[in-house]
């Protein structure tokens, strides 16, 4: 394997050199020139799809650093308003133009010239985009754009104050891991009385983004948004009826190893039943994992895990660090959450999470950074498009990573004990996780299937799902008025509607790569980066395929794999 993590910034040919997006004004001529070109030969056809790629990296790079510095701080309205004068006043000027290239080339009689197999994927999409396209739905996709932002604003402000302290939500979350469990309820019980503060704001929000999303759907001709944002997220591969068969296998398969799991840990913690505060918890007198102590050290940590399994892998964070690409911290004021945020045209992407110094915090961390070396990967292939891949293939990168580097966490451990815990804690987080993900997905179905539901609906929905999947060992007695909206801290719910199934898919994925990881390390590390080099220019089973994996997530898939990390949790305890 011959990787450079050495990546270049895209030189430009079409754009000038000193291009920079500020109006529509700025960007306009370029795509008049495009739409006005000949591209009746494939030589005019290759130097136009080029320049067509060179000019939408130039917009995506300029687009991200809006929505990444605005992330970074919330409460600067600057930021705020750079980022929404992108989206309502130069991203609906696009639209059009994007529409009227893409009906150019499909029509083009140069493009039955293209390689059939290394376009497939990417004229598969130009034609799917084409068919959703509907003039009336860009003022709303705009208006959209701008409110899914304000999740991040008003969750960002929400602090609570322990031992006359005060805390962001996620700085808060580490008193969950206390052997004590009079302060793990006290801190449980803050964190959940200021989410309540901002369930109106929350739940207003979102019914504007459904009223907006649906009258999409509708006016694209579908009879939901759920079938219309299917169609726009590229499932070509996968069905609702598939979804649904995740669900059942989830209950049937999954279910049962949580429930034992959880008894396990109640009987450790001397309780019959856990309670919500006990979930992070170790027994008294055992402290909580602290990997890290703040977000320098976190990265240099991984830094040296990544290099560890694979120097290309810790040289890409190195470059990452050089160009200061990370917010790593938690603090006011910062959107929730973590994400890498690829940069078309720099190729190294932008890595923000908020650390707190726990374990999840080493999990998000190595998540990210496996997003980020698919960025890498995938860079090198000539057109932006290319570089589009499936989210589901995107979460097997960062999903395998987690597994994969348990390997080298003893960057992290220099007590074989704790290093022991962790790894038995990443393990229970593989499976416990499953039930979450097919609420969540579940409830988007109904969601969106019902868009004229009422508050009650919502919440009556909500809560039934929750009891559909919940373990046999938790206590909620007494919490309802917290779990009536715990749907509300999930994010993807406001900014990334239907993505969260991907998790659930990718998690068998990456169960997959590690299993092939502990049989043939370097053999499985080789077909991982192979698979993440392709981006985009394969479909989703071809890439699974390239990574050594069957795209398969039927029920009896299910079982086996998480049999398999039944079997190594047991090792690992043993």
């Amino acid at each position: 394997m011959n990787y450079s993590a050495d990546i270049q910034k895209t030189r430009r040919t079409f754009l000038p050199k000193e291009f920079t997006l500020n109006t529509w004004k700025d960007v306009e001529p370029f795509f008049n020139q495009l739409l006005q070109r000949d591209i009746s030969s494939k030589p005019a056809l290759d130097i136009w799809l080029n320049d067509l790629s060179e000019l939408e990296a130039a917009i995506s790079e300029d687009a991200c650093w809006r929505q990444i510095r605005m992330t970074c701080d919330t409460e600067n309205q600057q930021l705020e308003d750079a980022y929404n004068f992108y989206c309502l006043h130069i991203q609906p000027q696009i639209e059009p133009f994007a529409d009227a290239l893409n009906k150019k080339l499909i029509n083009a009689t140069s493009v039955s010239e293209l390689d059939p197999i290394l376009y497939f994927t990417y004229l598969r999409n130009i034609r799917k985009n084409i068919e959703l396209f509907r003039e009336e739905n860009i003022p709303l996709q705009a208006e959209a754009a701008v409110l899914q932002q304000q999740y991040g604003q008003i969750t960002g402000d929400m602090t609570v104050t322990i031992n006359q302290v005060e805390y962001t939500l996620q700085q808060a979350a580490k008193f969950l891991e206390s052997p004590k469990r009079e302060v793990r309820e006290d801190a449980y019980r803050k964190i959940q009385e200021r989410r309540i503060q901002s369930k109106p704001a929350l739940n207003e929000l979102f019914d504007k983004l459904l009223k907006l999303r649906n009258q999409q759907a509708i006016n694209a001709g579908f009879a939901n948004y759920r079938d219309y944002r299917f169609k726009e997220l590229g499932r070509f591969d996968y069905s609702k009826e598939d979804c649904f068969k995740f669900h059942d296998a989830v209950k049937l398969h999954i279910l049962p190893l949580i429930n034992s799991l959880y008894r396990k840990k109640a009987g450790k913690l001397g309780l019959k039943k856990l309670r919500p505060w006990d979930m992070d918890a170790e027994p008294e007198g055992t402290e909580p994992l602290r990997p890290f102590s703040n977000g320098r050290e976190l990265l240099q940590k991984t830094i040296n895990c990544f290099n560890q399994l694979h120097p290309f892998f810790g040289k890409c964070l190195e470059k990452m660090d050089t160009l200061n690409h990370f917010d790593l911290d938690s603090r006011k004021g910062k959107a929730p959450g973590g994400y890498n945020c690829p940069l078309a045209e720099s190729g190294a992407p932008f890595i923000f999470m908020n650390a707190a110094g726990q374990m999840s915090d080493l999990t998000t961390m190595v998540h990210e950074g496996g997003h980020a070396i698919h960025s890498f990967l995938a860079h090198p292939l000539p057109l932006n498009g290319f570089k589009e891949y499936p989210m589901e293939m995107a979460e097997v990168a960062s999903m395998a990573m987690e597994l994969m580097s348990m390997d080298e966490w003893d960057s992290f451990f220099n007590d074989p004990q704790e290093l022991k815990r962790a790894k038995l804690q990443q393990l229970e987080r593989v499976l416990t996780i499953f039930p979450w993900i097919a609420i969540i997905d579940k409830f988007q179905h109904w969601l969106y299937e019902h868009p004229q539901h009422s508050l009650e609906d919502r919440t009556q929905q909500w809560v039934s799902l929750l009891d559909e999947f919940k373990d046999e060992v938790t206590d909620y007695s007494g919490l309802e008025a917290y779990r009536n909206n715990a749907w509300q801290r999930q994010l993807h719910l406001f900014e990334v509607p239907f993505y969260y199934i991907e998790y659930g898919i990718a998690q068998l994925g990456a169960i997959g790569v590690w299993m092939q990881f502990t049989q043939n390390r370097e053999q499985a590390i080789e077909k991982y980066c192979t698979a993440l080099s392709l981006g985009g220019t394969k479909t989703l089973p071809e890439l699974y395929a390239a990574a050594g994996l069957d795209f398969d997530f039927s029920p009896q898939k299910i079982k086996r794999l998480v049999e398999f990390v039944q079997e190594q949790l047991e090792r690992i305890e043993n």
